[in-house]
């Protein structure tokens, strides 16, 4: 990622954050900017320390989708939580400031690429076919601390037994 990609998403925050404040006529503070989001998460706010991270290797494939998407998406969870206080995290005040200040439908889904930030997979099973956990979920079903099931036929995952040997 590049030092001119980095400038560029820390100039589009404070453009949102500056609209913002004189939308609602309160000055609003410029959150902490860091580039060490991991994973296939593209950003991530911090609510209560006024952060914003955003993964550098996403960014480096997608900065159009960061400067149009991703950081008015996550500028505007900061302003749900000062605004608002604690509510859904893509809830009615979320959508609406996203529709309000940057005429963006909001999205809780981004659609890059994640080739690159894709760590390994288990495969599972539910009535409608094949659905892959990563390791995280995958070692809670193992220890027996989580359960999922799928959401589009509300079946129980069941883990493929020729990928358990792989453990």
């Amino acid at each position: 990622m590049s030092f001119n990609s980095q400038q560029l998403i820390i100039q589009k925050v404070e453009q949102c954050i500056k609209h913002a404040s004189l939308y609602f006529e309160h000055s609003f503070k410029l959150p902490k900017i860091t580039f060490n989001q991991r994973g296939k998460i593209a950003g991530c706010a911090r609510l209560q320390t006024n952060e914003l991270r955003f993964n550098p290797v996403l960014l480096s494939d997608n900065i159009n989708a960061f400067l149009e998407e991703v950081v008015p998406h996550e500028v505007c969870h900061l302003l749900a939580y000062k605004l608002f206080g604690k509510v859904r995290p893509h809830g009615k005040e979320w959508q609406s400031l996203m529709l309000e200040l940057f005429g963006v439908k909001g999205q809780t889904y981004h659609h890059m690429d994640v080739t690159k930030v894709k760590g390994k997979s288990y495969t599972y099973r539910c009535g409608c076919g094949p659905i892959e956990l990563g390791i995280r979920r995958h070692n809670k079903v193992l220890k027996g601390q989580q359960t999922y099931i799928c959401r589009k036929c509300r079946g129980p995952l069941r883990a493929e037994v020729s990928r358990l040997h792989n453990i």
